[in-house]
């Protein structure tokens, strides 16, 4: 399917305000200037423009022009089922993730109560830093019963999806539970993230479930408080 020329347009002014092309707080071309760099008219441009404008990525100001915004991230997992990699590729942000720490552990009863198994059995502890481009965006700490995926020790989960993963193992992930708090960053969050001491974040647990609601994922996220922001369907 042809992509209409106003959607390629905003594809390339989000990408580089992405990369850093555009920055914060600095004008963009006019539209007559942006009209000519493309090769279409200006209705075109402003129809590109505007996209940008009521998503947050650009803020039109009297006497100035249109300048780039500090943007929150809309993340939509809080109704959908959807990898953060796919979701930050969809958005036109370029995704990465540091493994910080891969062990096995005995659950403790927070962990042998959300998935659902005898205290003291073995998981799989997983501690992931992910980042939105350069920004560090979420740290994630993940429980995974040990019995039920063997060598999942050999698996390089900064390049492969955890989801993914499940569904290999022949264990998709078909539903979630989460429950959301805000807390405050203590020391390690604030340095890994790269906030303040006590800066607000969004404060996730995930339950991950494959079929006949077996508990395959415990999750703990901390979201930064400044550039996310959730959005929930009822």
């Amino acid at each position: 399917m042809k992509i209409p020329l106003h959607k390629k347009i905003r594809m390339d002014l989000l990408e580089k305000i992405n990369n850093g092309f555009y920055q914060e707080n600095d004008t963009i071309p006019t539209e007559l200037e942006l009209s000519e760099q493309y090769g279409v008219s200006r209705p075109t441009v402003r129809q590109a423009v505007q996209a940008l404008v009521n998503e947050g990525y650009l803020e039109r100001r009297k006497k100035r022009g249109t300048i780039v915004k500090k943007t929150k991230i809309k993340q939509e997992f809080t109704h959908v089922i959807e990898s953060f990699d796919s979701e930050m590729n969809r958005k036109g942000i370029s995704p990465k993730t540091n493994v910080l720490n891969f062990s096995i552990e005995h659950a403790n009863e927070e962990v042998s109560e959300n998935l659902n198994i005898e205290p003291n059995k073995e998981v799989y502890k997983l501690v992931r830093l992910r980042y939105a481009g350069e920004d560090p965006l979420v740290t994630v700490t993940t429980y995974i019963p040990k019995e039920m995926f063997p060598k999942l020790e050999e698996v390089d989960f900064s390049t492969q999806l955890l989801y993914n993963v499940f569904k290999e193992f022949n264990y998709p992930i078909q539903s979630v539970s989460r429950k959301l708090e805000v807390i405050k960053a203590d020391e390690t969050t604030s340095d890994l993230l790269n906030i303040e001491e006590n800066d607000p974040i969004f404060y996730f647990h995930t339950q991950g479930f494959t079929h006949d609601k077996i508990a395959i994922e415990y999750s703990i996220s901390k979201y930064r408080g400044d550039i996310n922001y959730f959005v929930f369907e009822i």
